[in-house]
């Protein structure tokens, strides 16, 4: 797919320099370079700038929040990359608790709310990324996207699953090692296939409960333990929809830190309309023509709402508007 790196956290070309991050002395030369800079996470939501909430909100390593210490859920900076030969670490503060904060929407489908750190600048506040995704460059959303996958590993992975024992964080942030039984963990990735299934001039689309009302989206689905991705679309457009697929081929691929997938998109041939859904998978399944999925797009059609703008469900359907998966 000659457009599949375009989609929302497609790779923007960051230096990870995975050499430095077993590397003592180096990792210490980077961390006191004068650009280097941290991106602070809060309960899972970046600090972001700017009137549009278009950039991330990178402070300088010197700076108090930072130096201060552990404040969540890992113990040290993870560092992420040299962006444009600078580097660039992230650290979670979700230890802090605004004042008087409303903490009923944190976490939901659609989190409006933001926050401001009194020891911040004004004007840079902590938001939901799904919220404002789509505004960051690519660079500023690869950068979210490692650090909110990886941070959010840690919060769930502070002890050795093999001996119980409290893990200690390695290799600048992307390792935990066992001071016990010498065991290695490293951040986990969950494949998921998400399926552009088409029988002429439609697409197979569903929805799953509690989703905003007349919201569709592509069908998806865990990939299972020695399951190829060609055997996990046919398995969970068959159990979610009832609906058999021939030939797949693959199209594109999106880091999804919410917490840490790696959705893989695939393309399908279904081989009947007839659908049998599984209420348990899905509230409801159907076929849209292209028509139909165009006045979506456009905010014309009277029931149907779109996937989310940023998802890679979006993206692909736009591809699919727009004649131009090859």
């Amino acid at each position: 797919m000659k457009h599949a790196e375009l989609v929302t956290f497609g790779s923007s070309g960051l230096d990870r320099a995975a050499h430095i991050r077993g590397d003592v002395e180096k990792l210490a030369r980077v961390r006191a370079h004068p650009k280097a800079s941290c991106l602070l996470l809060w309960r899972g939501k970046p600090l972001v700038q700017g009137e549009g909430l278009d950039q991330l909100g990178l402070i300088p390593m010197s700076h108090g929040l930072v130096e201060s210490g552990p404040g969540g859920s890992i113990e040290e900076p993870v560092f992420l990359g040299l962006s444009d030969g600078e580097p660039v670490f992230a650290l979670d503060i979700s230890n802090w608790s605004p004042e008087g904060m409303d903490m009923s929407q944190i976490g939901g489908f659609v989190d409006p709310s933001e926050q401001q750190h009194p020891d911040l600048p004004q004007g840079h506040v902590f938001a939901e990324l799904r919220r404002i995704m789509t505004r960051l460059s690519a660079r500023d959303a690869e950068l979210a996207a490692a650090a909110k996958a990886v941070i959010g590993w840690h919060e769930t992975h502070r002890f050795c699953a093999r001996c119980g024992a409290a893990s200690e964080v390695s290799q600048a942030g992307w390792q935990r090692s066992c001071p016990e039984c010498g065991g290695q963990h490293f951040p986990r990735t969950d494949p998921v296939v998400i399926m552009l299934i088409t029988h002429g001039d439609s697409v197979l689309v569903g929805r799953s409960p509690g989703w905003p009302e007349g919201m569709y989206s592509l069908l998806a689905g865990f990939v299972e333990p020695g399951e190829t991705l060609e055997a996990a679309v046919r398995r969970e457009v068959m159990e979610e929809a009832g609906v058999p697929v021939g030939t797949v081929s693959y199209l594109s691929s999106q880091p999804w830190p919410f917490p840490a997938s790696l959705m893989f998109g695939c393309a399908g041939e279904a081989l009947s309309r007839e659908i049998t859904l599984d209420p348990v998978e899905i509230e409801d399944a159907m076929w849209v023509s292209k028509p139909e999925m165009l006045q979506a797009f456009a905010g014309e059609h009277p029931k149907l709402l779109p996937a989310r703008k940023g998802a890679i469900a979006h993206f692909l359907l736009q591809n699919w508007l727009a004649d131009t998966l090859d």
